[in-house]
């Protein structure tokens, strides 16, 4: 990694947090437009390893300050976690569930589509990083 331009350390820099806030908005806008856990979990997934290959393993690892499987895990979890209330409440399997909360005057709408879209967004982003680090660490 140590042959890597000026231009790619920059523009690795600058592009990380624009991808992974582009992202988010396009975990929250996959409900109703095209979007949603899968393709932003590539896109964040793709920030890091843009990161990856101009800064190194070691680099990138201290910016992440987990492993990814963690992330991975924590995508699993989340998305059967989601499955669960349409059962308690005696709706089939993965049926949506709702909750709207009114915090100071503004309604907040949570829903168990969103847990599972960002269990599958964590899931790929874990996925994909577990995958890419490790080759990176054997090739080096």
């Amino acid at each position: 990694m140590k042959d890597n331009t000026v231009i790619l350390h920059t523009a690795a820099l600058a592009l990380l947090p624009l991808q992974l806030l582009f992202s988010v908005f396009l975990l929250l806008r996959g409900h109703d437009e095209p979007g949603g856990g899968f393709i932003a979990g590539l896109v964040g997934a793709g920030a890091v390893v843009l990161y990856l290959f101009a800064h190194g393993v070691d680099a990138t690892r201290r910016i992440m300050r987990f492993d990814p499987r963690d992330l991975l895990g924590i995508g699993l979890f989340l998305g059967t976690v989601s499955a669960f209330p349409a059962l308690l409440r005696g709706e089939p399997f993965l049926s949506a569930q709702w909750w709207i909360f009114d915090l100071a005057g503004t309604e907040i709408k949570l829903s168990t589509v969103l847990v599972f879209d960002i269990g599958v967004y964590f899931a790929v982003v874990g996925t994909i990083l577990t995958v890419v680090v490790s080759l990176t660490e054997a090739e080096e």
